[in-house]
């Protein structure tokens, strides 16, 4: 396994992070200390470094696993951890981005983690009642502290992630270096804004739900029936089975498994991005690592485009119809060599 710059910072981190929502048992569907352990080896001896993980999962669980894990050789691993969710239900304080939450959610994590630091600490979502500046100001102070390196934000407008990073450029204050957001070959609507501002602000994406809650394994065309809860979330349709279709097509063209040939295609379509990997079992984890040497040809890749593309909407589509690049450019635009071009 190679390493990625982690966007504008100088944090290497391997090309694939392992997730650990599967680590424990306490919601209904995860794997037992032991098998968690194997899959943590099972990625760490593949080379990887870069583990992901959050003070909700399992409620609590995942953290305390990751910290066992990790601690024989703390300083080699780039551990990322979240606050935001609730960890106290029906009481305001143990929830959202408030400095008030920040706070009492990094210690909680420190300990349940057993270190001294989080390498990348992650806004897990926007809460749309937290100023800007009460949330950049509060991770600055913890990076001053020197109980976290780095910072990131996932699942959040691109408009806000714009402003906080201006403003905290502004201000001298700690900026995020990556975003964690959901793209698949199903769900590619972070291309009409938000992939566009990571590559303006140099942010790297950790990617979740790379697999389309497993609708690109193949699994729900051979048994539509076996839904469970991928169908309350919109996952099953007649368009995104159309898609898991062609992806099982052509990752028999290639010799692949369809859900290496998904990752695949996630790495590919942003130097930055950093699919993470969630596996109850060691098969599958080294199933997902296999993405890495997957190699998509130009006319696999424009299929799979055309299958899953959606409509980039204003103001995309106006300013790039020709009639506006005539106006706005006076005939010229053939001509400018545009470096800093975001396509």
């Amino acid at each position: 396994m190679k390493y990625k710059l982690l966007g504008r910072s100088g944090l290497r981190v391997s090309e694939l992070s392992l997730g650990t929502m599967t680590f424990g048992e306490e919601w209904g569907w995860g794997s037992s200390k032991e098998e968690s352990k194997k899959v943590f080896d099972a990625y760490a001896n593949a080379g990887g470094n870069f583990i992901d993980t959050a003070n909700r999962y399992t409620e609590g669980t995942s953290e305390k696993f990751v910290g066992e894990f990790i601690k024989s050789d703390r300083d080699h691993f780039v551990v990322a951890t979240k606050y935001t969710l609730f960890t106290r239900r029906d009481d305001p304080s143990f929830s959202g981005n408030h400095r008030k939450n920040m706070m009492q959610a990094v210690e909680a994590s420190l300990k349940r983690l057993g270190t001294d630091f989080i390498d990348l600490y992650w806004l897990h979502a926007w809460d749309y009642t937290t100023p800007v500046d009460e949330v950049m100001r509060g991770l600055d102070d913890l990076v001053s502290s020197g109980k976290v390196h780095y910072i990131g934000i996932s699942d959040t407008p691109a408009w806000v992630v714009s402003q906080a990073n201006t403003l905290a450029d502004l201000r001298g204050w700690t900026k995020f270096v990556a975003m964690q957001l959901q793209y698949s070959l199903v769900e590619r609507t972070i291309e009409r804004e938000l992939i566009p501002m990571a590559k303006a602000h140099d942010l790297a994406i950790t990617v979740w739900g790379a697999l389309g809650s497993g609708v690109l394994t193949g699994k729900y065309n051979k048994d539509k029936k076996s839904e469970g809860r991928l169908n309350q979330m919109g996952g099953v349709s007649d368009r995104n089975l159309a898609i898991a279709e062609e992806v099982v097509k052509i990752s028999k063209e290639l010799g692949v498994t369809p859900s290496q040939l998904a990752l695949a295609w996630v790495r590919e379509k942003y130097h930055l991005n950093i699919p993470i990997v969630g596996a109850r079992t060691v098969s599958q984890l080294e199933d997902n690592i296999a993405c890495l040497d997957v190699k998509i040809s130009e006319e696999s890749m424009n299929k799979l485009e055309e299958i899953s593309k959606i409509d980039l909407g204003f103001p995309n589509n106006f300013t790039s119809e020709p009639f506006i690049l005539d106006l706005v450019y006076g005939g010229t635009y053939e001509q400018i060599i545009n470096h800093r071009q975001i396509k």
